[in-house]
């Protein structure tokens, strides 16, 4: 049986900005199921939409709870994300460790994050079965709670089956000839500005010109308009 996807919950969020970049973290991943534990300015609440860029499915569905042991009520794994073990002793394991767990246990799951500015209490931390936390630079550890949620989101996300970015078909590179008429157009012109000089220096400068400009792997669209650039340049200006 497939574990179903893990609850994210914001235990006493102050700012609904942040939850609704949350909920935009979610949703990049396949996550929907946002929980609220006594949000600091209410909910449902109009600034997290914004914040949320387009994201409004998770916010619509997020319930909100009184307390992280009403929140995860129907979860038989909770983890919750903090640096410190803060006097709590309880297994400890990384994001990736954590999805990996998630999808080989039977029942619900559930991700706790604390409050923007001092994280879980110790009390929300006794609620949960195990600590989440991420290998980080112990002399600056801080993450905000939309990072928070996208690196658990992510590592859970690995083992969905989720579309990736569509493909750009990339044009073929141009014939040597379009390439050719492009190189020898700019010699004309530099030849006609008196750019090549000393002479003796003219075979090296042709050949560095030469190798410049067919490193990119010019496409024939490039190459006209390129060559549009030059005939323009080359046209004697309006007095």
């Amino acid at each position: 049986m497939t574990a179903p996807p893990p609850a994210i919950v914001l235990v006493r969020p102050q700012l609904a900005e942040n939850i609704g970049k949350a909920a935009r973290a979610m949703l990049n991943f396949g996550l929907t199921d946002l929980r609220l534990v006594s949000p600091r300015d209410g909910w449902p609440n109009p600034a997290a939409g914004p914040a949320a860029s387009g994201a409004d499915i998770v916010l619509e569905r997020a319930r909100l709870f009184d307390s992280v042991a009403d929140a995860v009520a129907d979860c038989a794994h909770v983890y919750a994300t903090t640096v410190r073990k803060r006097g709590v002793t309880k297994p400890v394991v990384r994001p990736d460790e954590a999805a990996i767990a998630v999808r080989a246990e039977t029942g619900g799951s559930a991700f706790l994050f604390g409050p923007e500015r001092s994280g879980l209490e110790t009390d929300d931390v006794a609620v949960a079965r195990t600590i989440l936390t991420v290998p980080i630079n112990p002399e600056f550890g801080s993450l905000n709670l939309a990072q928070a949620v996208i690196l658990v989101a992510y590592e859970w996300s690995k083992g969905e089956t989720l579309k990736q970015p569509p493909a750009v078909e990339i044009d073929p590179p141009a014939p040597q000839i379009e390439l050719d008429g492009m190189i020898d157009q700019l010699d004309g012109m530099l030849q006609a500005t008196g750019y090549f000089y000393p002479p003796d220096r003219t075979p090296v400068t042709r050949r560095t010109l030469r190798t410049l400009l067919t490193k990119p792997g010019w496409n024939s669209q490039e190459v006209r308009t390129l060559r549009g650039v030059l005939s323009t340049l080359a046209r004697p200006r309006p007095r």
